[in-house]
C-alpha cells in the first residue's frame, strides 16, 4: 500500500506534536501544510521540509491525492475545516474540543456519515501510559463501579494569550481549552456514560493577569501586544450521567494557588485510582484498607501520546481499526461544555437532552 498522505491545517504550537508524530509513522508521507498566517506557515514548511504550502485550505484540499488531514486551528476554524476536509474526501483528525458547539460538532459527524470517511477526535489523554495501566484494571473489575470522579486542571498564570483568550475564536477558556482534556479522560475510563445533567459557574476575576511581571507560564503562537482577555478564568461544574456516577470539575487559567495541578480521582464500589500525575491506588486487602503501587512507569503518561494518538489514527485509515475517539464522543463533551456555559449563565441546572 502507498503511504497515505497528510496534510495539517494549522500550524500553531500544537501542530508540532502531529507533525513529529506523523514524520515518525513509516505510512505516512506529510504531503501539506495550511495556515492562514503567511508568516507561520513558512517558518513551519522551512523547518519540517514541506514544500506545498497554501493560506486558504479550500485551494489545498483540491488536492485529490491527499488521503487526511489533521485539523489544529482554533477552535472556531475546527467546525468549517473539518466539514470542508470530509466533503473534499478527506479523513479528519480533528484536535479537542470538537467545535464551539454541540450544534457544530453534530454537523460535522454528518458530515463524516455522508462522505463515507473517518472523524476522529483528539483526545490526546486516551491515548497515555496510565490510560492504558487503568484499563487493564478496569477490564478486570478490580475497581467495581465508579461512581463519582473529581478532575482538576489548574493554572496559577497560564493564559496563554493570542486566541486561547478571545472567545470568538476561543469559544471559552480555561474550560474548553484544558478542563476538555479531564472530563473526557474520567468518561472515558468511566465507561462513557451518558451526560443527563450539568449544574457549573465560571468566573472572570483575574482575566490574564495583566498586571503581573513575571513572565507567563504559557504563550500562544497568535499571543501579541493587542491580544484581549474575554474567556472565563476559572469554571466549576457538577456532571450527572445516565447511570448515576457523578463528576466534579474545576479548571483555570488564572488562579490564586501555590502550583499548577492537573489531576483525576475515580472512586469504586471495590477500590479508587488517581493519578497526579502518577498513578496511585487504594483498596481492600484481606479486610484492611490497602493503598497499592505498581512496578511501571506511569510517571511517564505523557511521553508518546501524540505518537499514540497519531499512530492509531493512521491504523484505522489503513487497517480499518475500530476508532478509539470517534465523533460521537466528541459530541457528548460538547453537550457538557455548551451545558456548563449555559448553567454559569442562568445560574440553574441544565437537563440534557437525548439526541
Amino acid at each position: 500500500m502507498e503511504k497515505i498522505k497528510v496534510a495539517v491545517i494549522g500550524t500553531g504550537s500544537i501542530s508540532n506534536e502531529h507533525i513529529g508524530a506523523y514524520l515518525k509513522n513509516p505510512d505516512v508521507e506529510l504531503y501539506a501544510f495550511c495556515d492562514i498566517n503567511p508568516v507561520q506557515l513558512q517558518k513551519m514548511a522551512e523547518k519540517y521540509g514541506v514544500k506545498r504550502t497554501f493560506t486558504d485550505v479550500h485551494e489545498m484540499l483540491k488536492l485529490k491525492e491527499i488521503d487526511a488531514v489533521s485539523v489544529c486551528t482554533w477552535n472556531s476554524a475546527h467546525a468549517p475545516c473539518a466539514i470542508a476536509a470530509l466533503n473534499a474526501g478527506k479523513h479528519v483528525l480533528c484536535e479537542k474540543p470538537m467545535a464551539t458547539s454541540a450544534e457544530e460538532a453534530r454537523a460535522m459527524k454528518e458530515a463524516a456519515e455522508k462522505n463515507g470517511k473517518l472523524l476522529m477526535i483528539g483526545f490526546v489523554r486516551r491515548y497515555g501510559n496510565d490510560c492504558r495501566v487503568l484499563k487493564d484494571f478496569i477490564a478486570s473489575d478490580y475497581f467495581g463501579d465508579f461512581y463519582y470522579a473529581k478532575a482538576t486542571y489548574l493554572r496559577r498564570n497560564g493564559n496563554p494569550g493570542g486566541w486561547f483568550g478571545d472567545k470568538s475564536r476561543s469559544a471559552g477558556g480555561p474550560l474548553i481549552d484544558l478542563g476538555v482534556h479531564v472530563i473526557d479522560l474520567t468518561r472515558y475510563l468511566m465507561g462513557n456514560p451518558k451526560p443527563v445533567s450539568v449544574y457549573g459557574a465560571t468566573f472572570q476575576k483575574l482575566l490574564n493577569r495583566p498586571n503581573i511581571k513575571s513572565q507567563k507560564d504559557y504563550t500562544s503562537v497568535s499571543s501579541s501586544e493587542k491580544d484581549i482577555c474575554d474567556v472565563e478564568d476559572l469554571a466549576s461544574a457538577m456532571i450527572r450521567y445516565d447511570n448515576g456516577a457523578v463528576l466534579s470539575i474545576e479548571a483555570s487559567f488564572s488562579l490564586n494557588i501555590k502550583k499548577d495541578e492537573g489531576k483525576i480521582e475515580l472512586f469504586g464500589t471495590k477500590g479508587g485510582a488517581k493519578l497526579d500525575p502518577e498513578l496511585e491506588m487504594y483498596t481492600e486487602i484481606n479486610d484492611y484498607l490497602a493503598d497499592v503501587s505498581l512496578d511501571y512507569p506511569t510517571a511517564l503518561s505523557f511521553d508518546g501520546l501524540f505518537a499514540n494518538e497519531i499512530n492509531h489514527y493512521i491504523s484505522c485509515i489503513k487497517d480499518g481499526v475500530s476508532c478509539k475517539s470517534p465523533a460521537e464522543d466528541g459530541i457528548a463533551i460538547m453537550e457538557i461544555l455548551d451545558a456548563v456555559y449555559e448553567s454559569s449563565r442562568t445560574g440553574h441546572e441544565v437537563i440534557l437532552e437525548n439526541k
